[in-house]
């Protein structure tokens, strides 16, 4: 266990931290205890986390003078970095978290744009995209994402207009609680009129009314029976795929008997449940058969 007052934070500005996500932690932490070590490293003066900043931030708030941690073997930050892009193969970071990170090896590290895509096993085409979409983006746009009022696709298709334009955009969005996808139709829009003062005087419209459906002809068709029922199959199918994959790829003794107690816990509830299902699809295919 290490105390909280050690580990830095000085990474904590390559990752997402919403308030949501954050309460979430604490909840979890508060209910089940700390189920996976915060991942750090040993820097020049301190103990940096690598891994795990809403972890120590919940743990902070609940007043924890301790966490585990695992220590990661690293010998500098490029090589930090480089390792934190590996912890996150599976979920995948954000498309602006890696942006975010090439554009730290990029400036703050040195590193040519050919050498970051090698050490990152990327291609450079990719390199570039990552840190064009975090250098064209209005640093205000960055910080609705980082406080969890924009979401990061919306901030995206935001970086689309010019720059004098993201901010007052993502005012509207945020306002108007968009969706991406209206978010995307939105850009879509402003990217049509001839020039600034015409997307200034657009968004200023916008931002003056009362927050409304961008497009007021497009009402939500209320859903069939039929429709939901296939919503769901898609859905089962989606999350059982992906469920039966992590249960064969990581043995659960791997994930510390906390963590094992728990999934088990959750196994245990799903397997009537599934076995109810089951019994109901036989059931019902059966009767449309004879039918």
């Amino acid at each position: 266990m290490t105390s909280v007052a050690e580990l830095g934070e000085r990474f904590a500005a390559l990752r997402l931290c919403e308030a949501p996500a954050l309460e979430a932690m604490r909840r979890s932490l508060e209910r089940h205890g700390q189920l996976t070590p915060i991942v750090a490293f040993a820097a020049r003066d301190q103990i940096e986390t690598l891994d795990g900043f809403k972890r120590l931030r919940a743990a902070r708030a609940l007043g924890w003078p301790t966490v585990a941690i695992t220590m990661a073997d690293v010998a500098d930050d490029i090589a930090a970095k480089v390792r934190l892009v590996e912890l996150h193969q599976r979920c995948g970071l954000t498309a602006l978290e890696e942006g975010w990170l090439v554009r730290s090896l990029y400036r703050d590290d040195g590193l040519s744009q050919p050498e970051i895509a090698h050490r990152l096993d990327k291609h450079k085409s990719w390199v570039c995209r990552r840190l064009i979409l975090v250098e064209a983006l209005d640093p205000t746009v960055q910080a609705d994402v980082r406080l969890g009022l924009l979401a990061p696709r919306a901030a995206i298709a935001l970086a689309a207009l010019p720059r004098g334009n993201q901010a007052p955009a993502s005012g509207v969005v945020i306002r108007r609680g968009l969706t991406v996808g209206q978010t995307e139709r939105l850009v879509a829009e402003l990217r049509e009129l001839p020039d600034d003062a015409a997307r200034a005087a657009w968004i200023a419209q916008r931002l003056e009314a009362a927050p409304a459906p961008l497009d007021p002809r497009r009402t939500r068709t209320p859903r069939s029976e039929a429709d939901a029922m296939v919503i769901d199959i898609a859905t089962l199918l989606r999350v059982g795929a992906r469920l039966q994959a992590r249960l064969l790829g990581t043995p659960l003794g791997a994930l510390g008997a906390p963590a094992t107690e728990l999934v088990l816990d959750g196994l245990g509830t799903l397997a009537p449940m599934l076995t109810a299902l089951t019994r109901t699809v036989t059931t019902v295919m059966g009767l449309e058969q004879a039918a």
